[in-house]
């Protein structure tokens, strides 16, 4: 039985599921949406709440904890510089799960995870 038993497995050990969140986690930063499963959403999302969290912060300390953990020290200063700033008067809630439809291979459940304040560039309308 896995009574109590938290967060999800995603058909991975330990350390390559890690290495998949702090991928998924950077891409969110870098980009602002980011499109994967819902499991996947539902398990970055607090993650990435977190490193927002310490953006926010600002010192020393979490700058290193977000390096540590995001891999990737342009990662963690586009964090720093862009993103924190944008949410520094938001308690909170930084994310949105925008669920979409089955993905055509495998009919997995797909959303969106986007930060709240992103903006979808439209593309120009065709020339006629």
């Amino acid at each position: 039985m896995r009574h109590r038993r938290a967060g999800r497995k995603l058909g991975r050990d330990s350390a390559h599921r890690k290495a998949l969140y702090a991928n998924l986690a950077g891409a969110l930063i870098e980009h602002g949406r980011i499109r994967t499963t819902e499991a996947k959403a539902k398990e970055v999302r607090p993650i990435v709440e977190q490193m927002i969290t310490l953006g926010k912060r600002g010192d020393v300390a979490a700058h290193r904890q977000a390096v540590a953990f995001l891999r990737s020290k342009a990662v963690a200063h586009a964090l720093f510089a862009d993103v924190a700033p944008r949410f520094a008067d938001r308690p909170g809630g930084y994310t949105r799960i925008v669920k979409l439809g089955p993905r055509q291979g495998d009919a997995a459940r797909m959303a969106y995870l986007e930060l709240v304040d992103y903006v979808p560039e439209r593309a120009p309308a065709p020339v006629p």
